[in-house]
């Protein structure tokens, strides 16, 4: 069935938001840009939750825990409910410890930032990082297989470094440890531009491992799965809404959802959209998330 861009008439919107009692949003690219609220987003949500609608914030960046989603949504004039909040971090931490159940005399060695570690503390697994930087010729006899070590966990990492990709080659050497990724984006949208995303940083350890890792964001339905485990609801009564084609639409799809969203002003154009052959379309798009208020 062919998108179609809905227009703002109220019987349209109102029979649209009707089909749904959840609407998953993405953030960066939907709710904001950077540090910037996107026109009326707080209205909009407020207007959902008016009529009785849910909403979960479903977001691949790894960067922050619920916890900071959760202060940073509510700085931004949305309230939400940390339960609310479903982030790549989150979801590969209740992989490691309820679905992995990695054993207690085994770490996860990290490539990625605070919002990683908060949420594996908050599960109780153990980790670590390294610093940032090179290797001195000194220091290659302290890198080698480390058998505790039962999970690379690769995310979004603004100090990425050779000593960070050393580590963690050194450690998938080993054909028993796990190797994950939050998520496997190849940029991530932000104050306007596209920036270097997690997958970015996990490649070029299948590279030099030839393993691909498992992907805990979207559009890996492990997340969905994870969701669904946690908050339990229809998922023909769900909409996923996202600016990403290849990453949010493709989760709603895959995910068996009742319906998916596309927003402007995020990543993938309308041109894309409604590329001729393309395999991966929303059901319905606007230019911004405002405009379904009318």
């Amino acid at each position: 069935m062919p998108t179609q861009k809905l227009t703002g008439k109220p019987e349209e919107l109102a029979a649209f938001i009707d089909k749904f009692d959840i609407f998953l949003f993405d953030c960066d690219g939907v709710l904001w840009q950077g540090k910037t609220l996107l026109p009326k987003t707080a209205e909009t949500l407020a207007h959902l939750r008016t009529l009785g609608k849910r909403l979960l914030f479903v977001t691949n960046n790894s960067t922050k825990s619920r916890a900071t989603y959760k202060t940073k949504l509510e700085e931004l004039g949305i309230p939400c409910e940390a339960d609310e909040i479903f982030c790549s971090a989150y979801s590969s931490a209740i992989y490691i410890s309820r679905v992995l159940k990695l054993p207690r005399d085994k770490r996860v060695y990290v490539i990625g930032e605070a919002g990683i570690e908060e949420e594996l503390a908050a599960e109780g697994v153990s980790h670590f990082r390294d610093e940032a930087g090179g290797i001195r010729p000194e220091d290659y006899d302290n890198f080698g297989p480390d058998e505790g070590v039962g999970v690379v966990l690769c995310g979004l990492d603004h100090e990425i470094s050779y000593r960070k990709l050393a580590r963690a080659y050194q450690y998938l050497r080993n054909p028993e440890t796990v190797f994950l990724a939050t998520n496997i984006d190849s940029t991530f949208p932000t104050h306007g531009k596209l920036f270097p995303g997690a997958g970015s940083m996990s490649a070029p350890l299948t590279y030099m491992t030839g393993r691909t890792p498992v992907s805990l964001g979207k559009p890996s339905q492990a997340m969905m799965d994870a969701i669904e485990g946690v908050l339990k609801f229809d998922r023909k009564r769900a909409c996923m809404v996202g600016d990403r084609l290849n990453t949010d639409i493709r989760f709603g799809i895959e995910g068996g959802l009742g319906g998916t969203l596309a927003v402007l002003t995020g990543v993938s154009t309308e041109e894309e959209i409604l590329e001729e052959g393309a395999t991966i379309v929303p059901d319905v798009y606007l230019d911004r998330l405002c405009d379904i208020l009318g």
